[in-house]
């Protein structure tokens, strides 16, 4: 699916470009959407496209990662939040881990005062992308799951539990019963209105 996939990165990049990709950040919720901004498009493209996939590259992040350095410019604030005294358990996407890390996600979190956060330390949640929505593949991604990520989860059942990535989320419900929110949806929640 290589030529399929060119087609649609050579079109991506000459969309985002043409409206302000070269000049502004590119912010994304789903971590294997805009990470494949960064990891993938300027090593499938089209050659003649490599240059702009590079600046586009530089200007894609995950929005954890904006806020992270929004907070560092001063920007946001800890005044800006409310307490949250609970637990908060983040799960990592797998892309996010292999190309970013993390730490944005991490650094944006500890904004909320008085909030305990606990990354766990889990490898894949087993889902990967579509795997683990297929059939064939599904028991076995139950005990991917069951490796790190749910027993963890089980063992803190008063904590909130957040994961940027959808399939990660959907894998948390399916394995533990427990919804995860994105990282996003947690600090809109304590924000001072």
């Amino acid at each position: 699916m290589l030529k399929k996939a060119k087609k649609i990165i050579d079109k991506n990049i000459k969309l985002f470009y043409e409206n302000g990709g070269n000049e502004k950040e590119i912010l994304g919720i789903e971590p294997s959407a805009i990470l494949g901004f960064k990891d993938e498009y300027p090593y499938l493209c089209s050659l003649e496209l490599k240059e702009k996939a590079n600046i586009i590259a530089k200007k894609a992040m995950m929005i954890e990662e904006f806020i992270s350095k929004e907070i560092e410019n001063g920007k946001i604030s800890s005044q800006d939040f409310k307490d949250y005294e609970g637990e908060i358990l983040v799960h990592g996407h797998c892309q996010q881990k292999a190309i970013i890390s993390t730490q944005p996600t991490i650094n944006a979190l500890k904004i909320v005062p008085k909030a305990k956060i606990m990354e766990i330390p889990s490898g894949c949640c087993g889902m990967a992308g579509s795997f683990g929505y297929e059939k064939e593949h599904y028991d076995v991604s139950m005990k991917i799951g069951e490796l790190v990520l749910f027993p963890i989860i089980r063992e803190h059942p008063d904590a909130i539990i957040l994961a940027p990535g959808t399939s990660c989320r959907q894998q948390i419900k399916e394995g533990t019963q427990r919804i995860a929110m994105h990282p996003v949806q947690f600090l809109y929640r304590q924000l001072k209105k």
